[in-house]
């Protein structure tokens, strides 16, 4: 790693964040050098921005955020969307139909910007918090373009159910998880963590040669295979430590602060 790394960006659960979901005292030091040295900052994450308040507070409203798995950038300073990649209604519908037909046992839910529906037999394991909540029949929840749809099945493994998705609906959505659960995150075809953190850096004419990604689930796969170089944290999932081009620490152990401490003693002065 040299010191042409302009762009840092992270995933949040599991990798930046502690398990108890924290950011250590380390992790916000390494943050604020990293960008006091120049470097950007993005999060990366599944999260809608809804969750990102707490997030924002314990990290000192660093970096931008790319939201949704990569269906939303979310300025964490204004609070506001800067752009948007949405799942039609048309393309909710059909992915629910094709996937109700092949594995019986699913539920389904979907996030807006802002609100969230869900059908009454779907189990959400958090706190929703402030936003407009609907409860109903499939053809009365997807009823305007989302940021990702969910299908959560009760007994499956997470791997077995994201393998079946993605053969299934093939280019025609972007499928992933970013669980160890069996809970499929749907979002518009092309949108991944990769095509938003492209987005963002091409705004600041930084190329995929400058980024450093951290991440530690399937989800962050194309992030870290488009970035120059591609991280995972000692906690990851098998197929992301098979694919990154180094390991740091885990989470709990300050794995990424690691990196940006040594990316900041290396910088020039």
């Amino acid at each position: 790693m040299t010191d042409t790394v302009r762009l840092a960006a992270t995933d949040l659960d599991g990798t930046l964040l502690r398990t108890d979901g924290s950011v250590s005292a380390r992790t916000r030091a390494a943050m604020a050098a990293a960008e006091a040295a120049g470097l950007v900052l993005a999060l990366v994450t599944g999260r809608p921005p809804r969750w990102m308040a707490p997030v924002a507070e314990m990290t000192g409203h660093r970096g931008v955020a790319v939201c949704a798995n990569g269906a939303l950038l979310y300025d964490l300073h204004t609070e506001t969307v800067l752009s948007s990649s949405l799942l039609t209604v048309d393309a909710q519908l059909r992915v629910v139909a094709a996937l109700r037909a092949a594995v019986p046992g699913l539920t389904f839910a979907a996030e807006y910007t802002p609100g969230f529906g869900h059908e009454p037999a779907y189990r959400h394991g958090w706190e929703l918090g402030e936003v407009e909540v609907r409860v109903g029949e499939i053809e009365d929840i997807l009823d305007r373009p989302a940021t990702k749809l969910l299908a959560r099945h009760p007994s499956m493994s997470c791997d077995e159910l994201l393998s079946l998705a993605t053969e299934l609906l093939g280019a025609d959505v972007a499928v992933t998880s970013s669980s160890h659960e069996a809970l499929l995150e749907i979002a518009a075809p092309g949108v991944t963590k990769a095509s938003a953190l492209a987005t963002l850096a091409g705004r600041s004419g930084i190329s995929a040669a400058e980024v450093v990604a951290f991440g530690d689930m399937p989800n962050d796969l194309p992030m870290l295979a488009w970035a120059g170089r591609g991280i995972a944290v000692a906690n990851a999932h098998p197929e992301v430590l098979a694919l990154a081009d180094e390991v740091t620490a885990s989470n709990d152990e300050d794995g990424v602060a690691l990196v940006l401490e040594r990316l900041v003693s290396t910088r020039p002065d």
